[in-house]
């Protein structure tokens, strides 16, 4: 009878991946967690032990949820009594969903941004997310524009649930900071002001499909992402900075053709069909003047009480906010090339949104959202993070009560001075620019960034990981 062979050598099996907690990487959290029981002990080892019902992405979903509640209530006085009159900036309740429901049209034909002679100020795809909202909202005697509004916050619910999980499987060994999304204040307050949910779930997708190696789908979403709203465009400056360093151009390219044809595949249809309507966006966009909160609004607001000051036009603000932010880009780039170690890409995707938040003419409360998930990838601590928080709601008040100040038959006195909205225009952009000091820090000196520090080098470089470095300005490679 012959003998069985002998078995081979068994394929050696990986251990679960240890995952660092807050309570032990974050002194300043740390201080936070005796109403538990203290910070975790040193013989307890996160990912490696089975939690029981309560993993990380289950509890992430259930602090997104009460992160959604609470927006709920942000904005329940409108709901309750309306958002007619003045009640949305007495309230800060605003919300462009239902002043465009009739404003737009939505409430006579659903999908008015795409009937002749519309002029929808709004990217393609975010005008058939507006069209498909509105088409569900079901006719009758009772107030449709709150229906639309509880439509399209259930919608930005589930989207905030995806960005926060797609955060977490992107942080690598820290899934725990995208409870910096799941719980951020400025979420929970603008997140449902606008459509821009859509289009950070596409940025936070494609982060987290690049991150995988799948290089085409994060291009398809970033061209998705970018028919919603321009900002996911901005990724590929980061991906151009490592395909300059590691001299892996690949990457760039497939991803770069993702994105065209998903963007074409959107875009060109509507404007085959009706090209005014389609190029309304762009035409709209060049020739409005500078929008609320932004330096240059602020600018003309000072200069409207400073005698040796002039406001400046549209086309002088263009000309400005264009040239200022392709200088912070070539800037960020110039560090990217020159930093000692290649920069991981979460951080450079951050200072260049951040960039171009800053210096673009238009800054709406909501685009606070566009950076949170990745500040929570790109400077993971959290005593920084609540603090420019606490100036986005500073910002975000300022704003209601600039604009109730202005619309309203009230007093001066009972209601805050021009002054103090100007001051918070500022803080929130001083409070950014320190985040994006403490990233490019951490840029130089890879002791202090907290990913680095927990033994990863960047978990969303994809196919930039373990690239040798090619292309460095004045610095070692590879140092």
């Amino acid at each position: 009878m012959s003998q069985p062979p002998a078995p081979g050598p068994s394929k050696p099996r990986l251990a679960p991946m240890r995952i660092t907690v807050p309570s032990r990487s974050d002194a300043f959290l740390r201080k936070f967690t005796e109403v538990i029981g203290g910070p975790l002990g040193r013989h307890s080892s996160p990912g490696r032990i089975a939690p029981g019902f309560f993993t990380v992405e289950r509890v992430l979903v259930i602090l997104t949820v009460i992160g959604a509640l609470l927006a709920v209530l942000a904005k329940n006085a409108c709901r309750l009594n309306g958002w007619g009159g003045t009640n949305p900036y007495a309230w800060a309740c605003y919300s462009d969903w239902t002043a465009l429901f009739h404003a737009r049209g939505f409430a006579e034909n659903a999908f008015a941004p795409f009937a002749a002679g519309a002029e929808f100020e709004y990217p393609v795809l975010m005008s058939v997310i507006a069209s498909l909202t509105a088409a569900l909202v079901p006719a009758g005697e009772f107030d449709r524009s709150l229906a639309f509004f509880d439509l399209n916050l259930f919608l930005v619910a589930g989207l905030w649930l995806v960005v926060v999980v797609a955060t977490a499987r992107t942080a690598g060994r820290r899934p725990w900071d995208a409870a910096m999304v799941a719980l951020a204040p400025g979420m929970i307050l603008a997140a449902s002001i606008n459509w821009d949910m859509w289009a950070v779930a596409c940025l936070a997708l494609a982060m987290l499909a690049f991150s995988r190696q799948k290089t085409f789908l994060a291009g398809v979403l970033i061209g998705v992402g970018t028919a919603i709203k321009v900002f996911p465009l901005l990724f590929f400056g980061a991906v151009i900075v490592l395909a300059i360093r590691t001299g892996r151009y690949k990457p760039l390219i497939v991803s770069l053709a993702g994105a065209a044809l998903a963007w074409l595949a959107v875009n060109l249809p509507m404007a085959l069909v009706n090209f005014d309507a389609w190029k309304h966006f762009f035409t709209f966009t060049e020739d409005r003047g500078a929008g609320l909160s932004s330096f240059w609004h602020i600018f003309n607001v000072t200069a409207g009480v400073v005698p040796q000051m002039s406001e400046l036009d549209a086309a002088t603000i263009n000309a400005l906010a264009l040239g200022l932010f392709v200088a912070s880009c070539a800037f960020i780039a110039y560090l990217g090339l020159n930093a000692p170690v290649a920069p991981r890409l979460s951080q450079l995707v951050f200072l260049i949104v951040a960039s171009f938040i800053m210096f673009n003419k238009v800054y709406s409360p909501q685009f606070v959202v566009w950076l949170i998930p990745l500040a929570a990838l790109a400077w993971p601590k959290w005593k920084d993070f609540l603090i420019w928080q606490l100036f986005e709601v500073l910002h975000f008040w300022a704003i209601w009560m600039y604009l109730y100040a202005t619309t309203a038959d009230i007093q001066a006195s009972n209601t805050f001075p021009t002054s103090f909205y100007v001051f918070a225009v500022l803080g929130h952009m001083i409070a950014t620019g320190y985040l994006m000091y403490r990233v490019v820090q951490s840029m130089y000196d890879p002791e202090l960034d907290p990913v680095r520090r927990v033994g990863q080098s960047d978990p969303q470089a994809g196919a930039f990981a373990g690239a040798k470095d090619r292309f460095v300005l004045g610095a070692k490679h590879g140092a």
